[in-house]
């Protein structure tokens, strides 16, 4: 069994971000390329985006720290720390409100 800190490293993503020139990081937590779950960390400064993108499976996502909005088409929907989102399965992208760290899982 592996454990983990999702809050110790969401403190370590959010803290590379901030010192990033791009205002984003990541670490994969569990999976990768060779398993068909992937559990990536990822945070974003305050006003970056993750750029309009197509999901390469079924995904969710878990706002640990601040706020963001998750964008597909017309339609948006917030998250805040404790929010569990169902990425839809269309181009979307995420804009950071504020500092913002959230748990993404994708099924490949």
């Amino acid at each position: 069994m592996e454990k983990k800190s999702l809050t110790a490293l969401a403190r370590q993503q959010l803290k590379l971000a901030t010192a990033s020139s791009s205002g984003r990081s990541s670490a994969t937590v569990y999976g990768g390329h060779q398993r068909s779950l992937r559990q990536t960390l990822v945070a974003l400064q305050s006003g970056e985006y993750m750029r309009e993108h197509e999901s390469p499976g079924e995904a969710t996502l878990v706002v640990l720290e601040g706020t963001l909005n998750l964008i597909a088409g017309d339609d948006v929907w917030k998250g805040s720390a404790g929010d569990f989102l169902a990425i839809p399965d269309t181009r979307h992208s995420v804009e950071a409100l504020d500092d913002v760290v959230f748990l993404l899982t994708v099924a490949m």
